[in-house]
Order: structure tokens, then C-alpha cells, then sequence
């Protein structure tokens, strides 16, 4: 006779840890922002910016505040050079001479871009009459006649043609964006096109390898459409577009965050090979040794990575903007980390940003850094203390 073998006693229970969720990170430390030394010494276009976009005083009288925006004798000067037309001089996207004065040659859409940055309003004046030339540009044409100043390069080459009207047409919709038409039909129209371009080309093995080898020579290849810098002007003033276009803005985010390659943005255009600056092919600030040696060029990307919502995920952007908040002193006035001269840049997509002071000699001279350090802190979502 078998006996069956006892079963083994069941193992005791271990007791239940409980799970201990991660801390959450620690929020950002508050950026002191000097705005009663910005009152004082700035450019009255900076005081209402500074007053308005970063401290959001909730008392402050509109009226009284946004006569700052008018009262600045550089800004009027450049509103009376406008033409009946509502061009300036008759060209886009012209720059002054390092050393001409007042506006000296100045094109309509940088002329616009920089009422913009003074603070003025869409609806004024020299604004309003510009809008309509610059809604023209928008149209998904060739026509020669709205070439303007690049009509003289391209001559009678179609291919050239195509190629300055798509430079204008992405130009024009960067600043009717920062004019606040996100919603208008015909801008939304202009930016589906443009995205859908950027998105093929994202999407395609030549946002790899976008060159080809021509000759001896490095070019971009013909079909390549790598985002340039007034695609990234325009999506940065369009929130609820972007929020449409999720899938292609991340891509864009993963884009914009690779080293920049060594072979120039040159690219073929029928069959000549054009010089194409404008056209963005990685990060363009991957360390502090880049940020120091242009401080213009790198407020300017800092605040549009920050429009983009791009800032704060980067850890490297983010970290020069801590670097160059390390360097103001204790009012939380930003002062150069090499030398005690205004910060200069020959970066002519940089031109209609800085610098908003007539003068930069004094103490003036470091109001608009300081200035757009607390608003890329406030875009990127840090806490500001006034001071």
C-alpha cells in the first residue's frame, strides 16, 4: 500500500513593500528680472516690452504703457521712410550697411519685423499698409514682378525665380505670424504648404543625407527641404498650427537638436549652385564657445527654441541659458563674459531683433540682453521675481 507523500507547506508571503513614486524634479529656481533698472536706463520700447511680455504687470494702465511702444525716435524714423506703396525702398529683404544711419536701405519685411520688436502694433499705421503686400507674397506663384531686390540674381533663370519667391513667400509668413494673423485663412494656406514641405522632406532619407556630390563639391540635393530660418520664425508664432501639425513639429525638434554639418548650405538650383544661408541644417548653438562669439545669434535661437517649446526639453540649450543668467550681477543686469563692449553681430536674420537700443554706450548698452534673457525665462516656463 502507497501512502501519498504530505504536500509541502506553502511558502510564506513576502510582506508588500509599498511602491515609492520618484520625487518629482524640483522646479526651476525664480530668474530675478531687473525691471526697475530696465524703467531707468532702457529704450522705451524695452521698458513696454519688459513691462508687458515678461513682468505682466496686472494694474498697468494700457494706455499709458503702450505710448512706450511709439515714443522712440528710431522706430518713427523708420515708420516715415515707408513708401505709398507699403514698401520700403522697394525691396524685402534688405539689411542696412553696418555703418549707414537710420535704416539706410532697408527692406519691407525686416522694416515691419523690427516695428514688431519695438512693440508696435499691427493695426498701425505703417503696419496695416504693409499688409496687403505682404499677403501678395503669400500666393503660390512665380510671377517675376514680386521679386524685388533678388530679381537682379535670379534674371530671366525660372528655376531662380521659383527659388527667391519660396525664400519671399516663407519670409512674409514668419512675419505676418509675429503680426498675430495665425488665424487668417490665406497664412494658414501659405504654412500648410510650407509644413507639408518640411514634414516630405523629414520624413525622406535625405534628412540623413541631404548632399549629393556635384563636381568637387558638396551640395544639398535639388529636392532637399531642409526648414530655414523663417519657416521656424513663422511656427513659432503659430501655436495652434503647430498643436495640428504635432507629428512633424517633434520631428523637427529631433532635427534641430544634430550637430550641424561641415559642408556649407549650398544646393542645387536647376543647373547653378546657390549660396542658401537661410536654410537651418542642425543646431546652430551646440556650446557656449558658439554663444559667446555671436550673443545677438544666441539670444535670437534661445528665444525661438523657447516659442517653440523646444527649450526646455534640451538639455544643452537650457543649460546656456543658466550660463548666461550666471553672467548678470546682482540687480540681475546681464553683463559680456569676455570684455565690457555691447554685444555686436554681422548676422543679418539677427538684424531686426537687435539691437532695440539707439545707443550702446552707456549703461543702455546692456538693456536689450538683459531684457531678452527674462523673456526666454518666461517662454521656457521659469518663474520670474521682478526686482
Amino acid at each position: 500500500m502507497t501512502l501519498p507523500t504530505p504536500s509541502s507547506p506553502p511558502a510564506p508571503t513576502p510582506p508588500s513593500v509599498p511602491v515609492v513614486p520618484p520625487a518629482p524634479p524640483a522646479p526651476p529656481a525664480p530668474v530675478r528680472f531687473p525691471l526697475g533698472w530696465l524703467l531707468e536706463n532702457a529704450a522705451p520700447p524695452i521698458q513696454y516690452r519688459a513691462i508687458t511680455e515678461v513682468a505682466r504687470l496686472p494694474d498697468a494702465d494700457p494706455r499709458a504703457v503702450g505710448v512706450l511702444a511709439l515714443a522712440h525716435r528710431p522706430a518713427l524714423a523708420l515708420a516715415m521712410q515707408q513708401s505709398s506703396d507699403g514698401s520700403w525702398n522697394r525691396s524685402m529683404l534688405t539689411v542696412p550697411a553696418s555703418k549707414s544711419s537710420w535704416f539706410q536701405g532697408i527692406g519691407t519685411i525686416n522694416a515691419v519685423r523690427r516695428l514688431l520688436e519695438y512693440g508696435w502694433d499691427r493695426d498701425t499705421p505703417p503696419l496695416a499698409c504693409a499688409k496687403r503686400l505682404l499677403f501678395r507674397l503669400l500666393a503660390e506663384d512665380d510671377t517675376p514682378e514680386y521679386m524685388f531686390e533678388l530679381a537682379a540674381e535670379a534674371g530671366e533663370d525660372e528655376d531662380l525665380i521659383r527659388r527667391g519667391r519660396a525664400i519671399l513667400r516663407e519670409a512674409a509668413a514668419a512675419v505676418l505670424a509675429q503680426a498675430g494673423y495665425e488665424s487668417d485663412p490665406r497664412l494658414r494656406g501659405a504654412a500648410s504648404r510650407i509644413i507639408g514641405r518640411i514634414g516630405d522632406f523629414l520624413r525622406s532619407p535625405l534628412a540623413a543625407k541631404p548632399f549629393v556630390r556635384h563636381g568637387n563639391q558638396h551640395v544639398l540635393a535639388a529636392e532637399a527641404a531642409p526648414p530655414s530660418i523663417y519657416a521656424l520664425q513663422m511656427l513659432a508664432w503659430m501655436p495652434l498650427f503647430r498643436f495640428e501639425h504635432y507629428d512633424t513639429i517633434e520631428r523637427l525638434y529631433h532635427y534641430l537638436g544634430q550637430p550641424l554639418p561641415r559642408s556649407e548650405a549650398v544646393q542645387l538650383c536647376g543647373a547653378t549652385v546657390v549660396s542658401q544661408p537661410h536654410l537651418v541644417l542642425g543646431d546652430l548653438l551646440p556650446h557656449r564657445n558658439a554663444a559667446d562669439d555671436d550673443v545677438p545669434t544666441a539670444l535670437m535661437w534661445l528665444e525661438l527654441m523657447a516659442r517653440l517649446g523646444y527649450l526646455r526639453r534640451n538639455e544643452g540649450w537650457s543649460r546656456l541659458l543658466d550660463r548666461f543668467l550666471e553672467d548678470r550681477d546682482e540687480r540681475g543686469v546681464w553683463h559680456p563674459h569676455r570684455g565690457l563692449a555691447a554685444a555686436q553681430s554681422a548676422n543679418p536674420f539677427t538684424w531686426a531683433y537687435y539691437p532695440l537700443e539707439e545707443a550702446q554706450s552707456g549703461e543702455e548698452r546692456w538693456a536689450d540682453a538683459t531684457f531678452r534673457l527674462g523673456l526666454i525665462a518666461r517662454l521656457a516656463g521659469r518663474p520670474i521675481e521682478l526686482g
